[in-house]
């Protein structure tokens, strides 16, 4: 029997497990929340015969590193997987949108980013165990805050990679043909604040210096160094500023987004948003933030990562394809250490962050046959 047909015969365990997951609703700004849904992942990781250290967080969930030692070679490297729990639905999201199954499609807050693929995990260590399969030690990060930018995971994600042959990332493939991701796109976040003179709009604007005038400059700036071409966008995404329509603003701020393709690219970028000078006298300009992620690159490491994949799902008749995107992921920071990294590897589907959030459950069994298959034979 293969490994896709072992995973269709389970695929009712697997789909009940998936339900269990999106019901306990896990927002990345509700500690309690995701704490419980972690909680409950340890008990299934204890069962499954982990090894479980869980890092205690005070603002975000606590992060948890399950351990499988291996049956192979006892100087192998462990794998690295990971996958994170938190969403960006709020508490109660579940009872507008309860989870459901209709046809081949199953819905429900969080489940194709990437709570499914948390149940596709568990089902794999599950099949891999049933059946004695040889493995590599086996390392599973169950992030909580990846959706706001991994602040507190990044460290433990960097040791861990470090000592890692592969690093496999189960978020979400490019839909529609669930493609993994070669290449991802750094993102960088940035505050600007403008200071100006308020002044009467009507009985003395000379003595003012707008804020808000000195904001809009700034855009047009920011937005100039926009480069299609090279994958480089400045996005200006927030702007507050000013107090009343007769006031000549004294105050004003931005939020600013940015995306690079490499990171030459973002070495040229970051400098000429955080060093930007005022054009209207009167004002001045700070900016502060930097590069969150840095861009996952796709070098010849990550390509010969990808090939193996590709070689692996042949043997199990799938056809896996490789693309990119502009988001990141937690893959960004491993591929960045130059450690083998396998991004997109979830569950097909759709709708990430949306209101039509989707996967497809053919994808389901196909992705942790899949799964299966790169614990087993890389």
């Amino acid at each position: 029997m293969t490994l896709v047909e072992a995973m269709r015969e389970r695929r009712e365990h697997l789909l009940a497990t998936v339900g269990e997951i999106v019901r306990r609703e896990s927002p990345s700004t509700d500690k309690a929340a995701v704490d419980a849904l972690a909680a409950y992942l340890q008990e299934q990781c204890r069962a499954l015969g982990a090894d479980v250290e869980v890092h205690p967080q005070r603002e975000y969930g606590d992060l948890t590193v399950a351990r499988w030692g291996g049956n192979g070679n006892a100087d192998d490297k462990p794998l690295l997987v990971m996958t994170h729990i938190d969403t960006v639905w709020p508490l109660g999201t579940i009872e507008r949108k309860p989870f459901s199954v209709e046809g081949d499609i199953a819905r429900g807050p969080g489940i194709f980013d990437m709570k499914a693929s948390v149940a596709m995990m568990l089902e794999a260590v599950r099949l891999i165990r049933e059946r004695d399969l040889p493995h590599r030690p086996i390392q599973w990060l169950i992030n909580t805050e990846e959706e706001v930018g991994s602040p507190v995971s990044r460290p433990l994600i960097e040791e861990l990679a470090r000592g890692s042959a592969y690093v496999l990332c189960l978020e979400p493939p490019i839909p529609p043909e669930g493609k993994l991701k070669t290449f991802r796109k750094g993102v960088g976040m940035f505050t600007m604040r403008i200071t100006g003179i308020a002044a009467h709009a009507g009985a003395d604007p000379e003595k003012g210096a707008s804020a808000i005038q000195e904001l809009a400059n700034q855009i047009l700036y920011l937005h100039s160094l926009t480069d299609l071409a090279l994958g480089t966008t400045v996005n200006v995404g927030v702007v507050r500023g000013g107090t009343r329509p007769n006031v000549i603003a004294a105050e004003a701020v931005a939020e600013i987004d940015l995306r690079v393709s490499s990171q030459a690219e973002a070495e040229r970028i970051v400098p000429a948003i955080l060093q930007t000078r005022p054009r209207h006298p009167g004002t001045s300009v700070t900016v502060e933030g930097g590069l969150n992620r840095p861009p996952m690159e796709r070098t010849p490491t990550i390509v010969a990562a990808f090939e193996r994949a590709q070689e692996i799902g042949a043997s199990l008749g799938l056809d896996i394809q490789e693309g990119g995107t502009g988001g990141a992921s937690d893959g960004n920071f491993t591929a960045a250490l130059g450690v083998p990294t396998i991004d997109g590897l979830g569950c097909p589907g759709d709708g990430g962050h949306a209101e039509h959030e989707h996967i497809s459950i053919t994808g389901l069994v196909e992705r942790a046959a899949l799964l299966t298959g790169l614990l087993t034979e890389l």
